[in-house]
C-alpha cells in the first residue's frame, strides 16, 4: 500500500513523494484542481428531484471547489476529505466566501482510512484522483458501503477505447471497466464524455500556472531542480494522454436494483 504522500502525489499526476510538501505552492493559482463542478452539478440534477439536503461525500476533495459549488448551487450538505492541510484550509475559506460554511465540512486525512467509518451518503464523489482505492471493483466495493440504497457514485476518470492499442498503467479499457463495475454489484448509469477542446483549454490553464510555480521553486531550491523539471515533464505527458489518447469522462454509477 502506498504511503499517504505517495498517494497524494499520484493523484496530482506526480511520481516522487518528495514533491508532496511543494504541492500547495505549485497549485496555489488553481481552485478547481480535479473534476468539473458544473458537470457534477448537472449530473446530480439528473438523478435527484430535490437536491437540497442531499448528503455528499467528496473524497480527495482538493481545495473544495466541487463541494462548495454543490452547496452553493444545490444546497447539498458536503463533507470533503483531502491529504493536504493547506488545501483543506483553502476549502474552508472558500466555503466562507460563498456563505455555505454551514453546509460544508472539511477534514485533513487519508481517505483510505477514513472511508470505512462513513455511511449514509446520497452521493460519493471521486474527482480525478486516480485509482487510490485500487481497481473499479475494489473502489466500488468500498464506496458502496458509504451509500444509501438509492445513492450514486460519481467518478471523474479516463478509460481506453476497446479498439485502441494504447496502454496506460493507471487506466483500463472500457470493457474491463464495465466488467469490474458489474462485479461490484453496480452499473454505469451515465457516462458524460468530456470534449477534447475543453480538456485542452483547462489543461493549458493549469499547466501554465503550474510550470511558472515550478520554475520559481527551482530558483528557491536549486538542489531540487530535477524534481520540479520531472514534474513539469510528467504533466506534459499526462496532458497529451488526456487530450489525445484516452476518453475522459464523468461517470454516474449506482447499485443494481435487486428484484424482490
Amino acid at each position: 500500500m502506498k504511503t499517504l504522500e505517495e498517494s497524494a502525489v499520484m493523484a496530482m499526476d506526480g511520481v516522487d513523494k518528495e514533491l508532496f510538501p511543494f504541492l500547495p505552492y505549485i497549485l496555489q493559482d488553481i481552485w478547481e484542481i480535479g473534476a468539473d463542478p458544473d458537470a457534477i452539478i448537472r449530473l446530480i440534477g439528473n438523478y435527484f428531484e430535490k437536491c437540497a439536503g442531499l448528503k455528499v461525500l467528496d473524497l480527495g476533495c482538493g481545495k473544495g471547489a466541487v463541494s462548495v459549488k454543490l452547496a452553493h448551487t444545490l444546497g447539498c450538505a458536503c463533507y470533503g476529505i483531502d491529504a493536504i492541510p493547506e488545501f483543506i484550509a483553502f476549502a474552508r475559506q472558500k466555503a466562507g466566501e460563498f456563505k455555505v460554511d454551514h453546509l460544508c465540512a472539511f477534514a485533513t486525512g487519508d481517505i483510505r482510512e477514513k472511508v470505512g467509518d462513513l455511511t449514509g451518503y446520497d452521493i460519493v464523489i471521486l474527482g480525478a484522483i486516480g485509482p487510490v482505492f485500487g481497481d473499479y471493483f475494489e473502489t466500488l466495493t468500498i464506496l458502496g458501503k458509504c451509500l444509501n440504497e438509492n445513492g450514486i457514485v460519481i467518478i471523474d476518470d479516463g478509460h481506453i477505447d476497446d479498439d485502441s492499442d494504447y496502454s496506460h498503467p493507471l487506466m483500463v479499457k472500457k470493457s474491463v471497466l464495465l466488467q469490474q463495475i458489474d462485479q461490484a454489484g453496480m452499473e454505469l448509469a451515465e457516462n458524460d464524455v468530456m470534449d477534447r477542446d475543453e480538456i485542452k483549454d483547462a489543461d493549458d490553464l493549469i499547466f501554465n500556472n503550474l510550470k511558472k510555480r515550478c520554475f520559481e521553486l527551482i530558483e528557491k531550491h536549486p538542489d531540487k531542480e530535477n524534481l520540479f523539471l520531472d514534474y513539469i515533464k510528467k504533466q506534459e505527458i499526462e496532458n497529451d494522454v488526456l487530450e489525445n489518447k484516452v476518453v475522459s469522462t464523468t461517470m454516474v454509477i449506482k447499485k443494481k436494483l435487486i428484484e424482490k
